[in-house]
């Protein structure tokens, strides 16, 4: 991902995206986009609303895959070489309800499935084709927060960056489930369990570029939680939290969170607020303090992602119907308003 890519002609030529969204809250499904890397703007080409609630993406090549965030969850995959995405087949399901998030990890689609609070496997096929579910762990346990962790709920699931492990950050539990994916067989088998603050409510992770550290942003409390990750190990050791907004302010539920190439910032989506807020990393990943917040450009921000060349953020604002992107400032990190495309109910963005 990211790199400029240069046609026959020797000139930049415009590179891929796609838009996730609520086909259920009047979304168009997945949306095909062409991106101009210089200015970071968004040029709509197709999309298919072949899947309902297609709300998360991953990309691998010319396949796309994506989570049918519905009560009979699935995975889809689309070919991606033509203007508008085709479906590779029908949905497979994930033996799940809810699934909210997928990721890609040796040769298989892994998926958090929310409702049902477990992570499923499913292989893929070299033409990029899935198989039925081969695995799958159901986490255990409750949260003090009534309403929303009276059980457990798998919001995201991805591999750390060495590739031996699958985290697995549930909502519900107020814990980070770490398995080992088998490739040859795509079962599941968990290794352990990271404990966070009750009631803080962690929905996404995201690894410092050198793996040693990882940050889990939490939904329930406006925090952001500092990690040490060792990778021979596969242990996963809170070490403190950030504040996301000031102390007193309004309800604030953050939803996504990307870190700089370089390992020198992070910014985190907050809906509520409707901001992204800019958070300095230490040197050596260790530590996080909050340095700006801007307005997000729209409502309710659920995805937040880092473009292709890596001077644009952009932000899905799901409530507000767009897209928005951001000229990042490369010595202080804050983003500077750019542009924003009409997406109603956009949930997700992907580049490749």
């Amino acid at each position: 991902m990211g790199g400029t890519h240069v046609g026959r002609g020797g000139g930049e030529r415009r590179v891929r995206g796609f838009v996730g969204s609520f086909t259920g809250a009047g979304g168009p499904g997945v949306l095909a986009v062409e991106v101009d890397e210089g200015s970071g703007a968004l040029t709509p080409t197709g999309a298919s609303d072949a899947v309902a609630d297609p709300s998360f993406l991953a990309l691998d090549g010319d396949v796309l895959y994506a989570v049918s965030e519905i009560d009979a969850g699935a995975v889809a995959a689309f070919d991606v070489t033509g203007p508008a995405p085709r479906p590779l087949g029908a949905p497979v399901p994930v033996n799940a309800c809810g699934p909210t998030h997928l990721a890609l990890a040796a040769g298989h689609v892994l998926t958090a499935n929310y409702t049902s609070g477990s992570v499923s496997s499913l292989p893929r096929a070299a033409d990029g084709t899935l198989g039925p579910v081969t695995g799958q762990v159901r986490h255990e346990g409750s949260g003090p927060v009534a309403d929303r962790q009276a059980g457990p709920h798998a919001h995201q699931v991805l591999p750390d960056p060495s590739g031996r492990w699958v985290l697995a950050v549930d909502l519900g539990t107020d814990s980070v489930v770490i398995t080992v994916l088998d490739p040859a067989t795509g079962t599941l088998s968990p290794h352990g369990l990271t404990p966070l603050r009750p009631g803080t409510g962690p929905r996404h992770l995201a690894f410092h570029p050198a793996g040693t550290h990882a940050y889990v942003l939490n939904e329930l409390e406006p925090t952001l939680t500092v990690c040490r990750w060792d990778a021979g190990t596969g242990v996963l050791t809170p070490l403190g939290e950030t504040r996301l907004v000031p102390e007193g302010t309004a309800p604030a539920y953050p939803s996504e969170l990307v870190v700089a190439p370089d390992g020198r910032f992070l910014w985190a989506a907050v809906r509520g607020t409707d901001t992204v807020a800019v958070l300095a990393l230490d040197a050596d990943g260790s530590g996080a303090r909050l340095v700006a917040s801007v307005p997000c450009g729209g409502h309710w921000p659920r995805d937040l992602t880092l473009g292709p060349s890596g001077r644009h953020l952009y932000a899905a604002n799901e409530r507000s119907g767009d897209v928005t992107w951001f000229t990042l400032d490369p010595e202080s990190g804050v983003p500077a308003p750019a542009g924003s495309l009409p997406a109603p109910a956009a949930s997700c963005v992907v580049f490749g």
